[in-house]
C-alpha cells in the first residue's frame, strides 16, 4: 500500500505536469521540468537526439533481469492555460481545453517509481530503464528517433491505456487498403444508355464493395482481432466541382451537399475509388482477409474481362505487434494484481500505440522487445475539452506498476 505522503506526492506531480502545455513537438517546457525533477531526485536522466528523455536507474543486483517503462510527453491541445478543477475525486479542467492526462498520468507513475528506486538504500533489483517520448499523438517520430541499442531491457511496460490495470498484449496494425475500379467506354447516359459495354464504375464498385467484408473479421478470447472499415466512396467526374471550391473559395457548411447538389448526372462514370481501414493483431489474419480482398478483386476482373478493371492497393501506415511468446510480464502482472487484489483483464486493443514499434526492434543484446500497454488511471473523454481522470484510480495504478517492478524482480 502506498503511505498518505506518496499518494500526495504522486498527485502533486500529475498536477504540476498537467499544468505545463505540451502540444506536439511543443514539448520543451514539461522536458525541462522532468530533467530538474531527476536532478534533485539523484535520477541518471538525459536526453538523446531528438530531446526523448532517457532514464537509467542502475541495478542493485546485476544478477537481476532490467525493465523498461515507456510513456510519452505530449498532448492533443494547444498552448492555452489548463485550469484546473477538483471536484468528488475527479481531475478536470475548466472545460475550456483537454487535461493532458494522456500520458501524463503514465510520465508521473515513471517518475515517482524512478525516484524511490534510484534513492532506496536495500532494494535488490535489476535495472530500471525509463522512456519519455515526443510527438506520440500525430507521427510517433519520438519512438522512431529512439535508439533501441542503447537499452538493455526486453520487457517493456507502455503506460499508456486509459482503463486502471488493463494489460493490453497485442495491438492492431493500421493498413489503408484503395480499391480502384475503371472502365475503357463512357458515355452519354441518354444517348448511349443501351449499349450494354459501356460500363459505369459507379456501379461496379458498388457490386465490390458487396463483397468484400465490413466490420469484424475476426476474433479471439482477448477481443476483435482483424478488422476492415470502409472509409471514403468516390464516382463520377468530381473535378469540376473540386476545381470551382478552389478557383472560387467556395465555403460550405458540407461540401458532401455541394457536390450532391452540383453533380453530374449525363455521363456514363469511367472511375470510382474506395478506401479502406485494416486493423489488425494477427499477421496471419491481415494476410487472410488481404487475400480474400484480393481473390475477389481477380474474379470480377476474370467477369468483366474487357470491360472494366479492378485493382486493390494496400499501404501499411503502422505494424500490428503480436502477443508475446514471454509469459514474464503477463505471470508478474497476474501476481501483483492477486497481492492487490485487483480486477485482472487481459486483452488485444483495436489501435495503434508506442507497442508496435518496440515489437518490431532489438535491444543492446540483439533480443526482440516483449512489449505491453497498461492503463495507470481511468481516464475518460480523451482528446477532448471533458477529459478527466479518477485520482484514486492513478494512486491505485501507480502501486500497480510498483507492485509489478518488485514481483520481477524476485
Amino acid at each position: 500500500m502506498l503511505t498518505n505522503t506518496k499518494n500526495e506526492e504522486l498527485t502533486e506531480i500529475f498536477k504540476t505536469l498537467v499544468q505545463i502545455p505540451s502540444p506536439t513537438l511543443s514539448e520543451e517546457k514539461v522536458i525541462e521540468w522532468i530533467l530538474d525533477f531527476c536532478k534533485k531526485n539523484n535520477i541518471n536522466a538525459r536526453l538523446n537526439d531528438y530531446k526523448d528523455v532517457i532514464i537509467k536507474v542502475p541495478a542493485t543486483d546485476t544478477s537481476k533481469k532490467p525493465i523498461l517503462l515507456s510513456s510519452h510527453m505530449d498532448v492533443v491541445g494547444d498552448f492555452s492555460p489548463i485550469n484546473l478543477v477538483e471536484e468528488n475525486g475527479i481531475i478536470k479542467t475548466d472545460g475550456k481545453r483537454t487535461l493532458g492526462a494522456d500520458d501524463k498520468a503514465g510520465v508521473s507513475c515513471g517518475l515517482l517509481l524512478a525516484k524511490e528506486i534510484a534513492n532506496s538504500t536495500d532494494l535488490k533489483h535489476g535495472g530500471l530503464e525509463i522512456v519519455f517520448t515526443r510527438d506520440e499523438e500525430k507521427n510517433m517520430t519520438g519512438i522512431h528517433n529512439l535508439d533501441f541499442s542503447e537499452l538493455e531491457a526486453k520487457h517493456v511496460l507502455v503506460l499508456d491505456g486509459d482503463r486502471l490495470g488493463v494489460l493490453e498484449v497485442s495491438g492492431a496494425s493500421y493498413t489503408n487498403a484503395r480499391l480502384i475500379v475503371t472502365t475503357p467506354y463512357g458515355g452519354h447516359s441518354g444517348i448511349d444508355i443501351h449499349e450494354r459495354h459501356r460500363l459505369n464504375a459507379a456501379k461496379l464498385v458498388a457490386e465490390l464493395i458487396m463483397n468484400i467484408p465490413q466490420g469484424v473479421f475476426y476474433k479471439d478470447e482477448t477481443g476483435t482481432i482483424t478488422s476492415i472499415n470502409i472509409g471514403t466512396i468516390i464516382a463520377g467526374n468530381i473535378e469540376g466541382n473540386a476545381g470551382k471550391i478552389v478557383q472560387d473559395q467556395i465555403k460550405c457548411d458540407k461540401y458532401i451537399d455541394y457536390f450532391m447538389e452540383n453533380a453530374i448526372t449525363n455521363i456514363i462514370n469511367t472511375d470510382a475509388q474506395v478506401s479502406y481501414s485494416i486493423r489488425s493483431a494477427s499477421i496471419e489474419k491481415e494476410n487472410e482477409l488481404k487475400a480474400l480482398i484480393q481473390n475477389i478483386v481477380k474474379e470480377f476482373n476474370e467477369k468483366y474481362e474487357k470491360y472494366a478493371k479492378a485493382e486493390v492497393i494496400f499501404t501499411e501506415h503502422l505494424p500490428q505487434f503480436e502477443r508475446s511468446n514471454d509469459p514474464v510480464i503477463e505471470n508478474v502482472y497476474k501476481k501483483a494484481t492477486e497481492k492487490l487484489g485487483m480486477t485482472q483483464t487481459i486483452k488485444s486493443f483495436h489501435a495503434g500505440a508506442e507497442t508496435h514499434i518496440y515489437a518490431k526492434n532489438r535491444n543492446k543484446n540483439g533480443e526482440t522487445f516483449s512489449p505491453y500497454l497498461m492503463g495507470v488511471a481511468n481516464i475518460y473523454n480523451m482528446h477532448s475539452a471533458a477529459e478527466n481522470i479518477e485520482v484514486q484510480t492513478l494512486i491505485d495504478g501507480y502501486g500497480l506498476v510498483k507492485e509489478m517492478f518488485m514481483e520481477f524482480n524476485q
